[in-house]
């Protein structure tokens, strides 16, 4: 699987971001913060860059985020429903205009046939609504991992656009 450098995708966020004057915001399960850390390796960040929420477990994810626990009970973490409310908690727990989570399945361990090691979810809150999408992304966990940081800031860029 071929993966866009994150560094451009940072780069280009960052420059329409700065453009509007608003901020965008993050909630992370699999990737325990890598994409706000994409986001905070260009300095002057905090122009456009408002908070990030590491809410790797269930109940990170209903204290910080607001997530229903009963939503997270009927349909598992990892799924539309989990990364739909995560991305809106998101932006209604951050001062920011943008939001973008993401719920899955890293592995190597954790995978089941309905939701194998590479699945994830991805969730993004923008002024207009929160759109969902879904990926199976092939690799070791460092590679989901990556993959899923890089899908995230492309799909917020591309909403931006």
């Amino acid at each position: 699987m071929n993966t866009p450098s994150i560094s451009p995708l940072v780069e280009q966020l960052a420059t329409a971001l700065k453009a509007r004057g608003q901020m965008m915001a993050t909630a992370e399960s699999c990737t325990g913060g890598l994409i706000a850390g994409a986001c905070t390796e260009i300095s002057g960040s905090s122009d456009w860059f408002e908070r990030g929420f590491v809410t790797y477990s269930n109940a990170a994810k209903t204290e910080l985020l607001g997530v229903p626990a009963v939503l997270i009970e009927a349909h598992g973490a990892v799924s539309e429903p989990v990364a739909r409310a995560m991305a809106a908690g998101a932006l209604a727990h951050a001062n920011a205009h943008w939001a973008v989570a993401v719920t899955g399945v890293a592995g190597p361990t954790g995978g089941s046939p309905e939701k194998p090691v590479g699945t994830v979810w991805f969730g993004w809150a923008t002024p207009t609504g929160v759109s969902t999408e879904h990926r199976l992304f092939d690799g070791d966990r460092a590679a989901v991992r990556q993959a899923t940081v890089a899908h995230a800031l492309a799909g917020l860029l591309q909403r931006l656009a």
